[in-house]
């Protein structure tokens, strides 16, 4: 699910909520998705989750990805928390190619913990 919050929050403009159904699965979507955009040159600017790999989040400048273990992302509900935003349409098939994605950046007035 992505949804665009760029009206409701400084944070980001867009979360990207996907899950796994361990933390095997979740550890790779991670992997995955920081190959993939690592390979376009657009490295994440922080992780932070992967020692337990139930919830990782990824902050990519304006797209913070949050990839949880079903069960977590149940109880957190973020599609919930984030009602409000507009829901983007997913391609059935999306090419990585086909869809550029702006260079990692933080946004102006955010502060980043780092570690």
């Amino acid at each position: 699910m992505v949804l665009h919050v760029a009206k409701l929050t400084s944070v980001a403009d867009y979360l990207v909520i996907c899950s796994g159904e361990s933390e095997r699965q979740v550890r790779a979507i991670a992997d995955h998705i920081d190959a993939v955009l690592s390979a376009q040159r657009r490295p994440p600017l922080s992780v932070e989750g992967t020692a337990g790999s139930q919830w990782i989040l990824m902050d990519f400048g304006d797209v913070v990805a949050h990839v949880f273990r079903a069960d977590i992302r149940q109880h957190y509900g973020l599609e919930k928390l984030w009602g409000d935003a507009k829901r983007v349409r997913i391609p059935a098939e999306p090419s990585p190619a086909a869809v550029p994605l702006p260079i990692a950046t933080p946004r102006k007035g955010r502060v980043r913990k780092q570690g």
